[in-house]
């Protein structure tokens, strides 16, 4: 059995767990690309999805993949370090949840359709930004505190 997952690894490229992954991955997105095929907004989420994944190919990972060469040249901020904790994956958890928070809340960010969150909360867009602000403020300080607490141990 060995040879032959070790034959399968060669020519599939990938462990032998990952084809099955794979195709329910595959299964499970037909199946909801046929449940939405009744859906009266099928074509703007198709549309949607769509530019999502151009913007994401075309503008944000060349931006993230540079951010990440950037910080992997800077020095002190190896992604594998000698000893102790990995200080670039405390500046890349924070960052990647931010990013996450700000497209989540793009629309309230942006304070796009006013008028629409108004009737329906009767609040104001406006505190969106400082929230998201803060909200990544205390991301990065909480990955601080833990990076200083993570040194900290290691020298004790």
């Amino acid at each position: 059995m060995g040879d032959l997952a070790a034959r399968f690894r060669s020519a599939y490229g990938a462990p032998l767990g990952h084809l099955p992954l794979l195709a329910g991955a595959f299964a499970v997105t037909g199946w909801v690309a046929l449940r939405l095929t009744a859906e009266p907004t099928a074509g703007r989420m198709l549309v949607w999805f769509v530019g999502a994944a151009i913007a994401h190919d075309l503008v944000l990972f060349p931006v993230y993949g540079l951010a990440d060469a950037v910080l992997r040249r800077a020095p002190g901020l190896r992604a594998v370090p000698a000893s102790g904790p990995a200080p670039l994956n405390h500046v890349r958890v924070p960052a990647l949840a931010s990013g996450l928070l700000f497209l989540v809340h793009l629309p309230g960010i942006l304070r796009l359709g006013r008028p629409t969150y108004l009737a329906a909360s009767g609040q104001d867009q406006r505190p969106f930004v400082i929230r998201w602000l803060l909200a990544t403020a205390a991301l990065f300080l909480a990955s601080a505190v833990v990076y200083a607490l993570r040194r900290w141990a290691r020298r004790r």
